[in-house]
C-alpha cells in the first residue's frame, strides 16, 4: 500500500528502517468469485508517538478492482520530515483475485515530488518510469528484465488472496512467499504463521485476525551497504495482522509492527469499514 510505504519512508528519515509496507503477498488465483469494499484509516506511531496517518479504499467487483491510498506525516515527525503520498492500482479480477494492469505512486517531501508509474500484464512489468529520473548509482544492484517478470506491484501485493473454500483466516494464509517490484527495487517477502488474535478498530471491524511473521529479502535495485537494507534483511521480529474484506477471500493488513532502535514502529487501522457488495444483475429486455 503506497500509504503505508510513504509513512514508513518518513519514519526512515527519523532513524527507522522503513519497510515498503504495501509490499505483501497475493496468492495464486483460484475459483470463487466475490465482491466487496473497504474504507480504512490508519495511524503510524513510533515508540507510541503518532507520526503519520493514511487512508485506503478498495473496490472489488466480479471482473475488476480499484484501490487508492493517501497518507502523510503528522505530529512531531511532521516538523522534521513533513510530506505526503498517494498511490493507486487498477486491474482485472480473475477467479476472485485482483490482477493489476496499472500502478502509480507519488510522494512529496521537502517540496520535491517523485512519481512512479507501471503498466503490468499477468505479472510482467511492461512499462515503468520514475519522474524525475533518479541518478545512476554504480553501487546499486541492477534490475534486469528477468527481475520484472512474475512480480506484483506494492498496492495489489498488499491484498492477500487465500485460495480454497475453508475459512481464509487460518495458519495456511501465512505460509507463502512472493516477489514484489515497486518501480525501483525488486525484493521477496516470505510470510510465516505466528498466531491468531482478536483486533478492534475505533470504528468498524472487531474480530479475528491472522498474524504472520514477515521476512524481507532484497533481490535487485538496492544498494547493499545501506544500513536500512541490512537492518530489514536481518529482522526476524516483523509482524503483520491480516483481516478479511467482507464478501471476498482477500485479506488486507490491519496492523504492521517493526522493531527499531528508537522503539517499536506500528501502523494500525483506526477505522476499518468493510462490506460485501451484491453481485451485478444482467439487464434484461
Amino acid at each position: 500500500m503506497t500509504t503505508l510505504r510513504f509513512i514508513s519512508s518518513r519514519l526512515a528519515q527519523a532513524g527507522f528502517g522503513g519497510l515498503c509496507a504495501g509490499a505483501f503477498v497475493l496468492l495464486a488465483p483460484e475459483a470463487g468469485f466475490a465482491q466487496g469494499r473497504l474504507d480504512a484509516h490508519y495511524e503510524a506511531t513510533l515508540a507510541g508517538i503518532p507520526v503519520g496517518k493514511g487512508a485506503w479504499t478498495i473496490d472489488i467487483s466480479d471482473d475488476q478492482f480499484s484501490a487508492s491510498a493517501s497518507g502523510g506525516t503528522s505530529g512531531l515527525l511532521k516538523a522534521f520530515a513533513g510530506g505526503s503520498g498517494t498511490g493507486a492500482a487498477q486491474g482485472r479480477v480473475v477467479n476472485g483475485a485482483p490482477v493489476a494492469t496499472n500502478y502509480s505512486a507519488s510522494t512529496t517531501a521537502s517540496k520535491k515530488t517523485e512519481a512512479i508509474r507501471m503498466v503490468l500484464a499477468n505479472g510482467t512489468i511492461k512499462e515503468f518510469a520514475i519522474e524525475p529520473e533518479p541518478p545512476v548509482d554504480a553501487n546499486r544492484v541492477p534490475v534486469t528484465e528477468a527481475h520484472r517478470r512474475g512480480v506484483f506491484d506494492p498496492m495489489t501485493g498488499s491484498m492477500l488472496r487465500v485460495p480454497g473454500t475453508a475459512d481464509p483466516l487460518s495458519p495456511e494464509a501465512c505460509r507463502t512467499a512472493t516477489a514484489i517490484f515497486d518501480g525501483r527495487m525488486r525484493y521477496d517477502l516470505k510470510l510465516d504463521f505466528k498466531r491468531m488474535e482478536t483486533v478492534k478498530a475505533e470504528k468498524g471491524y472487531h474480530g479475528p485476525a491472522v498474524v504472520c511473521a514477515v521476512y524481507f529479502s532484497p533481490v535487485a535495485g538496492y544498494i547493499p551497504d545501506r544500513p536500512v537494507i541490512k537492518y530489514l534483511a536481518a529482522q526476524r521480529s516483523i509482524e503483520i495482522a491480516f483481516v478479511p474484506v467482507a464478501g471476498t477471500r482477500i485479506l488486507v493488513p490491519f496492523w504492521l509492527k517493526i522493531p527499531t532502535p528508537l522503539g517499536p514502529a506500528m501502523l494500525e487501522a483506526t477505522q476499518f469499514i468493510t462490506q460485501a457488495m451484491p453481485p451485478r444483475v444482467a439487464k434484461t429486455q
